[in-house]
């Protein structure tokens, strides 16, 4: 509209580089270097960059917008001291510092004012209204007073990594500046001169990977280990170079080109380190004493202090970096059904195997509950690798994450009912199809498909019909059966097959609580005292139904709904599961949403 002119010059500069730059991956970056837009970074590259640990360079960081600010002052203090009469008026320092500072303000709006932006262009405009006034604030303060007017106008940019990754990372360097020792620098030769800015970049780079090494854990579960390496020639080269160039394309298209075909250099650099072995560290979700022992110990590393206090920092990390996960014991599992929305997802954990069952939805081309929810879950509980994906169906609120789990994750195995002809088929590792009567057992535990029969594949079928059905039973005898969207003839062929077979202490109710499906005999035979829901909030299906709800209430279990539940975790030998909800509630959550969840 007519009110947002910054957003619609925002949007043709972007459309303007898409089409100049033919490469998508390239323009993406570029459109977020120009306007801030790092939803134009595809999918593959921003996972590149976080590999690599240079993603903080692929957005309008604090770094360009200082330099910025201090190439615009510059420039106006040049203008400035062209006119007689405007030096009588205003100083032309003076001049040059409001004028850096109203350009930087200018950029950081087309740019998106995102949090680094904010950050910058506050403490720029305290130093500037400080030397104005001819104060002088200590650094710290200044940095403080950013971080206070940042939250003050955003209160949720807490809750942004960006946040404490951008003020973490200035504090440490100011708080580890050693004593200056800079006596005599003027005299200096000019080799010496560059020597000593190179040495101090150096310094700067390796205390901010280090110092940031913490947060990452905390926010990411993995740490980049060719980082150093990488921002040393990634920061230079997209500082001075590429994001001046993606600027000035604004005046000069031509000059895109010539940053597109940097861009596409450093990505081959950057691939390269990606690929060494052990680019990348990541570990489990640590305990709160765990990560306050890391991010103090991290401090410790790098602050001024003598070297065998410094040193004491090393193993404060070490429970931050290694955390050892929780696992079941030999003959148990434990099962989480994943909060997805509209759709399914399940793990299995045994001692020493993982199993995760469907991937939830797509829900956008370049979104889905794959890259959303499970490789994030994944790595928040340490696990390095899926021993086998079971893909219940092709119904797109089952598969639709599958393409992101297998390309972040490594898969040992697969089985599924989807056809030889569906595209996943090609990226599915060691595939075979479910039949009923697969049988395997891990660490104590048994597992068994009940579903589809291996003449259901032969004729036509509703994808629903094919969903495979599996019964995983502990040592005690405790057992989950998981349904996937099987549907009424499927319920009473079961049964008829199984019987009491059936029985099961959990269920993950079949085709979301529709009412196609959870027969009374079904429910009779499988006798759950937990029926476990996976449904969006307000599911525009109007999963569950309240007439099958009522079913497994009438019959004595405890229906738990994925829309007011959140994830569902459950021990077999446990007197109930959790529910994420109730453990870590948000503020913003709906009260409908909490309630009638059940005790710990």
């Amino acid at each position: 509209g007519a009110a947002h002119p910054v957003e619609r010059w925002r949007q043709q500069i972007r459309d303007a580089i898409l089409v100049r730059v033919h490469d998508a991956g390239v323009a993406g970056v570029l459109a977020a270097l120009a306007v801030g837009d790092q939803a134009a970074i595809e999918r593959d590259e921003w996972a590149l960059y976080r590999n690599t640990g240079v993603a903080h360079l692929m957005s309008i960081s604090g770094l360009h917008l200082t330099m910025f600010a201090w190439l615009a002052g510059l420039g106006v203090g040049l203008a400035w001291r062209q006119s007689t009469r405007l030096m009588l008026a205003v100083p032309a320092p003076t001049a040059a510092r409001w004028g850096g500072l109203l350009c930087a303000v200018a950029y950081a709006l087309l740019a998106g004012w995102g949090v680094p932006a904010q950050r910058t262009v506050f403490m720029i405009g305290a130093v500037v209204l400080l030397r104005t006034l001819g104060l002088r604030w200590p650094t710290p303060l200044v940095l403080l007073v950013a971080a206070l007017v940042v939250s003050l106008l955003d209160p949720w940019a807490l809750l942004q990594p960006g946040f404490w990754l951008s003020f973490a990372a200035v504090g440490l360097l100011i708080v580890s500046e050693p004593v200056s020792r800079a006596a005599g620098t003027a005299a200096q030769t000019l080799p010496a001169r560059l020597r000593a800015v190179g040495a101090q970049g150096l310094r700067t780079q390796a205390v901010a990977t280090l110092g940031l090494a913490p947060l990452s854990m905390l926010f990411f579960q993995q740490v980049s280990v060719v980082g150093f390496v990488a921002n040393v020639a990634a920061i230079p080269l997209v500082t001075l170079l590429v994001t001046p160039l993606a600027l000035l394309g604004v005046l000069a298209p031509p000059l895109w080109s010539l940053a597109g075909a940097l861009v596409q250099g450093l990505n081959a650099v950057l691939g390269f380190l990606a690929a060494l072995p052990g680019a990348v560290w990541s570990a489990a979700a640590a305990p709160a004493w765990a990560v306050a022992s890391g991010l103090l110990g991290g401090a410790l590393l790098l602050l001024p202090l003598p070297w065998r206090l410094r040193l004491l920092g090393l193993p404060m990390l070490l429970p931050l970096l290694a955390p050892a996960p929780e696992r079941p014991s030999e003959g148990s599992f434990e099962f989480v059904a994943v909060d997805v929305g509209q759709g399914t997802a399940a793990l299995v954990r045994t001692a020493r195997h993982l199993l995760v069952y469907d991937t939830g939805p797509q829900t956008a081309p370049e979104a889905d509950a794959g890259e959303r929810v499970l490789v994030p879950l994944l790595r928040a509980r340490g696990e390095k690798a899926i021993d086998l994906l079971l893909l219940s169906h092709r119904d797109s609120d089952h598969v639709g994450g599958a393409a992101s789990l297998l390309a972040a994750v490594s898969v040992r195995a697969s089985s599924s009912s989807l056809a030889d002809t569906h595209p996943l088929q090609a990226r599915l590792p060691a595939h075979r199809r479910c039949d009923a009567g697969q049988r395997w057992a891990w660490d104590g535990v048994q597992f068994e498909v009940l579903h589809p029969l291996t003449s259901d594949h032969a004729r036509p079928q509703k994808p629903n019909a094919l969903s495979c059905v599996l019964l995983v039973s502990a040592a005690n005898g405790q057992r989950a059966l998981l349904a996937g969207d099987i549907e009424a003839d499927q319920e009473t062929a079961l049964v008829a097959r199984a019987g009491g077979a059936l029985r099961a202490d959990m269920l993950l109710v079949p085709h979301h609580g529709s009412r196609t499906s959870s027969t009374a005999a079904f429910i009779d035979a499988v006798a759950p005292r937990w029926a476990v829901v996976q449904a969006g909030y307000r599911s525009r299906f109007g999963h569950p139904a309240p007439d099958v709800v009522a079913r497994y209430t009438a019959r004595g279990a405890e229906v738990l709904r994925s829309d007011r539940c959140g994830a569902w975790v459950w021990r077999p030998g446990a007197s109930g599961g959790r529910c994420q909800r109730r453990v870590a509630p948000r503020y913003w959550h709906h009260p409908g949403m909490v309630t009638s969840v059940p005790s710990e």
